[in-house]
């Protein structure tokens, strides 16, 4: 994956997108830190699909299953009503 500094990303943006397209994602930095990535758009929607599951999928799973706690009949706290006001 190629580095662009943002000031080259930005001055050559055509350049930049063109070498995304043609050798893969390409990442942009900001002042030496890696900032962002530009991919392609097939690249981002396998990502985007990878990364979230489908309904079938989380009402298989254990994990977003948890026990819900209902307190027995009759334990409940209630509020005092003064009838005589």
């Amino acid at each position: 994956m190629h580095a662009w500094p943002i000031q080259d990303a930005k001055a050559r943006f055509c350049e930049f997108l063109e070498a995304c397209l043609s050798e893969g994602p390409q990442m942009v930095t900001k002042r030496g830190a890696e900032a962002a990535v530009l991919v392609p758009v097939q690249e981002w929607r396998r990502l985007q699909s990878a990364a979230r599951p489908s309904l079938k999928q989380l009402l298989l799973s254990n994990a977003a299953r948890t026990e819900l706690v209902i307190p027995q009949r009759g334990h409940a706290k209630r509020r005092k009503i003064d009838a005589l006001r």
